[in-house]
């Protein structure tokens, strides 16, 4: 196994204080790895950042279609959204639509990450609820899936119609037989694969055409959803909604424990990445630097600065150190 490499470093004094190393593949849609550093063939579990994979079977099967899901809704089938009114009230009328209830979510509740939707929650003595849940647009997506395939209300479960759809569908994509299974914190199954399968998934989804099969509609219609409606696929002051916003066409999502992938259709590529240590911050700069040297990313728009090179200053505004990507880490 290749070790991994360092990614990205925070100086501060003009010394090193902190490295974080990882695993990276760019993958173009014939199949061809561009460029790997560490050790493409890592095994990890993608969590939230294979949320359009997970959504495949959803337009794929013809249920979103059929039930006339919109590109805003479809785009929030593949989010972490923030909890804000705009998506928590989305998924509410969505579910019905379904004739469904909140009741009938299984992705738990937590506080929204939004802070106005935080504060009135407070304000108004009001506990959140599971539309606030950051997976629940996508887990709007596996009842409108399951609604169409007829299964019953466990559709969480490993072997239910919902979660063999899905899982055919990921191992497929990644052409990868996936080891294994873990929960993830909504409470759906997420598959592992190693990071070049899923930067092969990535590229698959950039290479679709709309004039290709049902799978390739369906991915083609997915990634453009998300850059479309970037702030359904995250929220406002988040690198996914800011740094999509800065570019034309291209998709991205993070996943929980620092991994990111994003969807160039212009270049016909994928990219897949994952900082071994979890640092988020880490992996924001990886992607944005990958991005920028891909040439769809502008290294001086404010959305790629903060997450770039960043100054760090400290709460009396002085700084204090840089965070930087390392050297040598470049496509």
């Amino acid at each position: 196994m290749t070790a991994p490499v360092a990614m990205a470093e925070l100086w501060r004094g003009g010394l090193l204080e902190s490295t974080h190393l990882g695993h990276a593949v760019i993958c173009h849609a014939d199949g061809e790895v561009v460029r790997a550093w560490g050790d493409p063939n890592a095994v990890i579990f993608p969590r939230s950042s294979c949320k359009m994979l997970q959504a495949l079977p959803l337009v794929e099967s013809g249920a979103a279609e059929a039930h006339g899901l919109t590109d805003r809704q479809l785009a929030l089938s593949c989010a972490s959204h923030s909890g804000a009114a705009l998506h928590a009230g989305t998924v509410g009328r969505w579910l019905s639509d379904l004739n469904l209830r909140e009741q009938d979510l299984r992705c738990g509740c937590h506080m929204p990450w939004d802070t106005e939707e935080r504060d009135r929650l407070i304000r108004a003595g009001e506990a959140p609820c599971q539309l606030h849940n950051n997976c629940s647009g996508k887990h709007a997506g596996f009842l409108t899936l399951n609604r169409h395939l007829g299964g019953d209300a466990e559709y969480l479960e490993i072997d239910h119609p919902v979660q063999r759809a899905v899982k055919a569908a990921f191992e497929e994509v990644t052409d990868e037989t996936s080891p294994g299974y873990g929960i993830d914190g909504c409470s759906a199954p997420n598959f592992a694969t190693s990071l070049q399968g899923l930067a092969r998934a990535m590229a698959f989804f950039a290479g679709a055409r709309d004039d290709g099969g049902p799978r390739e509609r369906a991915a083609a219609r997915l990634a453009r959803a998300m850059a479309a409606h970037p702030e359904m696929v995250a929220g406002e002051g988040r690198a996914d909604t800011e740094l999509m916003r800065a570019m034309d066409g291209v998709a991205m999502k993070m996943g929980a424990e620092a991994v990111y992938v994003a969807i160039l259709p212009q270049k016909r590529m994928g990219i897949a990445l994952k900082i071994t240590d979890g640092h988020v911050p880490a992996a924001e700069a990886a992607i944005a630097r990958l991005l920028v040297e891909l040439g769809v990313l502008d290294a001086a728009h404010p959305a790629t600065r903060r997450r770039l090179d960043a100054v760090q200053t400290n709460w009396r505004g002085i700084e204090t150190g840089v965070f930087r990507t390392s050297d040598g880490f470049t496509a």
